[in-house]
């Protein structure tokens, strides 16, 4: 997804999170389009949540569980309607669903509110803010790329209650034991690199997003049985190093780039696709060196 409006191009990295935050408070008590909280960030459903969760620690959902059950509780603690009436008003199909939820969250149940006023828990809402900290240095480069050819393996995950978060690690895990990598790197142009490729651009009726593990290959290499080939278009791309054990090092740079880098850089990322670069080696290796590439294109 190219950033072609020029509100869009200009709108601040973290002023558009805010501005889903803000619209996630004002619905709590309705039905939440989660692609519709993605348009208020000028991204789509996939990126918002990756972000949401790299500048927040949580995902998404469980944001808005939280955010609905202290509501939820305050009002039963208020006296204000029936366990039933708060149980569907905060998008609980029964009473049963809502007090297992409430109980887990609060450690009390609904009912128990209603008689003794039990203590409750509160989990507040987010406010995004640019804090500056000790000036620390970020290594990369801005390279100009033609366009290259990646075979790939394929699957599709989804967005929904943070599948991908679960998924995508053992999917890497196949791939290294059923001959997959193996495979890949067969047909490598450039055997520097088997890339973890990420295309993020989910629709509301289709909540699911493509991954694949690829490697660079020539433009009429062959394509094998379960594979694809695909073209990645001419772009102007930012580079991340990267070095520590995985996947901690890489999730950490994650948070970085999207909490120091973006908010401050002349470059805003296109959101198109992702790629995580990994060497040969041992990942396990605290010296272990890998490489984040992000398509950009410069803010107006």
């Amino acid at each position: 997804m190219m950033l072609t409006d020029e509100k869009e191009r200009g709108m601040n990295w973290l002023t558009g999170i805010q501005n889903a935050i803000d619209y996630i408070e004002d619905h709590l008590a309705a039905e939440i389009d989660y692609e519709e909280v993605a348009k208020r960030a000028y991204c789509s459903n996939f990126y918002f949540q990756k972000l949401f969760t790299i500048l927040c620690g949580i995902s998404l959902g469980e944001y808005i569980r939280n955010r609905r059950l202290t509501l939820a509780g305050a009002e039963l603690r208020a006296g204000n309607g029936k366990v039933i009436d708060v149980a569907l008003k905060y998008g609980y199909e029964s009473p049963e669903s809502f007090t297992r939820a409430f109980v887990k969250f609060h450690g009390v149940t609904p009912s128990e509110v209603k008689r003794k006023g039990a203590q409750l828990k509160s989990f507040s809402r987010f406010f995004v803010k640019v804090i500056l900290s000790g000036g620390s240095v970020m290594d990369y480069k801005i390279v100009e790329k033609e366009a290259f050819t990646v075979l790939e393996k394929v699957e599709k995950f989804s967005v929904v209650n943070g599948q991908n978060l679960r998924e995508i690690p053992k999917f890497w895990d196949r791939t290294h034991t059923d001959g997959t990598v193996e495979t890949l790197l067969k047909y490598a142009a450039d055997e520097k690199y088997v890339f973890g490729v990420c295309y993020g651009n989910t629709t509301k009726e289709d909540p699911t997003f493509e991954y694949s593990i690829a490697v660079q290959c020539d433009e009429n290499a062959p394509v094998p049985d379960g594979y694809r080939k695909r073209t990645l278009p001419q772009r102007t791309w930012v580079t991340f190093g990267c070095r520590g054990a995985m996947p901690d090092a890489i999730q950490a740079l994650w948070t970085r780039i999207t909490t120091e880098f973006f908010p401050v850089s002349e470059y805003a990322p296109t959101l198109e696709f992702e790629i995580e670069a990994y060497p040969d080696g041992d990942t396990s290796d605290e010296n272990y060196y890998s490489e984040i590439w992000l398509p950009v294109e410069r803010k107006n």
